[in-house]
């Protein structure tokens, strides 16, 4: 009896010190049962992307027993050019981070961004916050900004911004200091951005319904969603019942909620957008992109509540 508790405690002190000195090493680790890249990840402040590459992986499958390469992590923040579709919500997944620590790491106070924004995503970075000064602050113009893509950043409209800083155009250069006006109240400021939402979602009425679709060649109902909300810089959850569970419970609607419905399971399973009038914007399975009543027959006896994210 003895020397089998010998044996064990030998074993798993063999076990432990090795994990601790792959560990230590910074240079392979041994995946253990629970791992996964995500987890790694974390754990090593690496991204998910790094680990793939280092080790050769098309996926994130990883199994107990494999060892991984951990490469060593630059204190040099690691940047990342937003594309069309992309969110705070999707590059945080990408990396192996969170959609916090990207905001902190870019000094951002919502979760808006811009098609060719650069940000970072790992590391520090020495970018400078705009500066606030009371009713307004200011920003300096980079290289790739349009008022647009500035306006966005910031929640609110190019005219807001041409209007402050008496611009008769749409042109701006590096280095000049613009003018960004602060919103009245942060209802002025969820309006202005409510408008902005469902006028992307209108664009794509008409869209067929593909199961699994998060394109304008065809969508599901949070397929729609999540790209309409990243296409003004808002991050959603994939899923109807993780949207749902990100939201914050409303009781009275206004304009840019989310509406939901308990259609072929128990629970959330279908979500819109709310356009005002009792009248919300979603993907239907047998309509595609469209607008419909909550008062509608079908909709009614299964709405279940709405939610608010900004």
């Amino acid at each position: 009896m003895s020397k089998y508790i010998v044996t064990s405690l030998l074993t798993m002190f063999i076990l432990f010190s090795g994990s601790l000195l792959t560990e230590a090493s910074g240079t392979t680790y041994r995946v253990l049962p629970g791992d996964s890249l995500w987890g790694l990840s974390r754990k090593f402040n690496v991204s998910v992307i790094n680990l793939q590459e280092w080790n050769q992986l098309n996926s994130s499958t990883i199994y107990v027993g494999q060892t991984l390469t951990i490469g060593k992590s630059d204190s040099v923040a690691t940047t990342y050019k937003v594309k069309a579709g992309d969110s705070l919500w999707s590059i945080a997944k990408k990396y192996g981070t969170t959609i916090q620590n990207i905001k902190n790491l870019n000094q951002l106070t919502t979760d808006i961004i811009y098609v060719g924004q650069t940000l970072a995503v790992s590391g520090s970075t020495t970018s400078t916050p705009p500066v606030q000064s009371g009713a307004s602050s200011s920003y300096i113009v980079k290289a790739g900004d349009t008022l647009s893509g500035i306006a966005k950043k910031f929640g609110t409209t190019v005219q807001s911004i041409k209007q402050v800083n008496g611009l008769t155009s749409d042109i701006i250069k590096v280095g000049q200091n613009l003018k960004i006006a602060s919103s009245n109240s942060t209802s002025q400021t969820t309006s202005n951005l409510a408008d902005l939402i469902i006028a992307e979602g209108k664009k794509y009425i008409g869209t067929p319904y593909v199961w699994g679709g998060s394109t304008p060649q065809g969508f599901d109902c949070s397929g729609f969603l999540s790209y309409v909300f990243a296409r003004n810089g808002k991050s959603l959850p994939r899923t109807v019942e993780t949207i749902w569970n990100a939201g914050q419970p409303v009781s009275t609607l206004q304009k840019g909620d989310l509406v939901f419905f308990e259609t072929y399971k128990t629970g959330p399973s279908h979500a819109g957008i709310y356009l005002g009038n009792r009248q919300f914007l979603h993907a239907g399975s047998s309509t595609g992109v469209t607008i419909s009543s909550l008062d509608n027959s079908y909709w009614s006896p299964r709405y279940l509540g709405a939610k608010r994210y900004f």
